[in-house]
């Protein structure tokens, strides 16, 4: 029991002196760029619209947010920021490229 009390409880890839592990496919790329972008925006991801491989083994997510929440909820202001992720899994940028009322459609 004790050394089950000594192991940390943080992830592998997250232990000091060990890489990230590798992205597993879009649904695992979709799920890191969308926690991680709401680490650094503060704002909640409501999902994600978008997901491609790019060209040097990473990953390219648009993930939405709920960047004003409004009454009644169709009017909310969403936005679409676009996430660069390594083929690790680490964040390497991201940029705002839409901005938009829940009930707007697109044209």
């Amino acid at each position: 029991m004790a050394e089950q009390r000594a192991r940390s409880s943080k992830p592998a890839a997250r232990r000091e002196g060990t890489r990230p592990a590798r992205v597993e496919g879009a649904e695992d790329a979709a799920l890191r760029a969308a926690r991680g972008l709401s680490k650094l925006i503060g704002h909640t991801a409501e999902g994600c619209s978008e997901v491609t491989p790019a060209d040097d083994h990473g990953w390219r997510v648009c993930v939405d947010v709920v960047e004003v929440p409004r009454i009644p909820d169709t009017t909310s202001l969403l936005a679409t920021y676009e996430v660069d992720l390594a083929g690790d899994g680490t964040l390497r940028g991201y940029r705002r490229v839409r901005r938009y009322r829940r009930g707007a459609v697109d044209a």
